[in-house]
């Protein structure tokens, strides 16, 4: 999709960018979710899903100690590296959560925190369907 849109001129936003909360590294799997946070009916947050998951946090976690940044400016900052028409919506409920998002536009990765990224991710498998399957299913409607 994205060579697509890169031939095309169409910008991309991706959704939930750092995963429902899940890259920031706030989340683990002894992490309780209330009751009507969406999360715990989500299989990718169930905790054997977190427990599973937790390397690309860890991995982004570490380049944010390097970089003096949080796991989710860092998230961020990957994603704004990919193209100049990916341009990514975190949600956020709180005005210190929106700051460190925009500082996030700041912090400039090197070509080896990038070349890190890529190269630990794409051996990461995520586990854990991103929807309960009642609603995967109107999405792929």
């Amino acid at each position: 999709m994205l060579p697509t849109c890169g031939e095309l001129g169409i910008g991309f936003v991706p959704f939930s960018p750092l995963g429902k909360g899940f890259l920031t590294g706030k989340i683990d799997q002894n992490t309780s979710f209330t009751d009507g946070d969406i999360r715990s009916s989500i299989p990718r947050f169930s905790p054997e899903a977190r427990q599973a998951n937790q390397a690309l946090v860890d991995l982004l976690g570490r380049i944010a100690a390097r970089r003096n940044a949080t796991s989710a400016q860092v998230a961020l900052a990957w994603l704004l590296a990919q193209k100049p028409w990916i341009v990514p919506i975190p949600g956020t409920r709180s005005l210190s959560r929106l700051a460190e998002n925009v500082a996030a536009a700041d912090l400039e990765l090197t070509a080896d925190d990038l070349a890190e990224i890529d190269d630990i991710a794409v051996k990461i498998r995520v586990q854990g369907d991103r929807y309960p399957a009642h609603l995967q299913q109107l999405i792929d409607r």
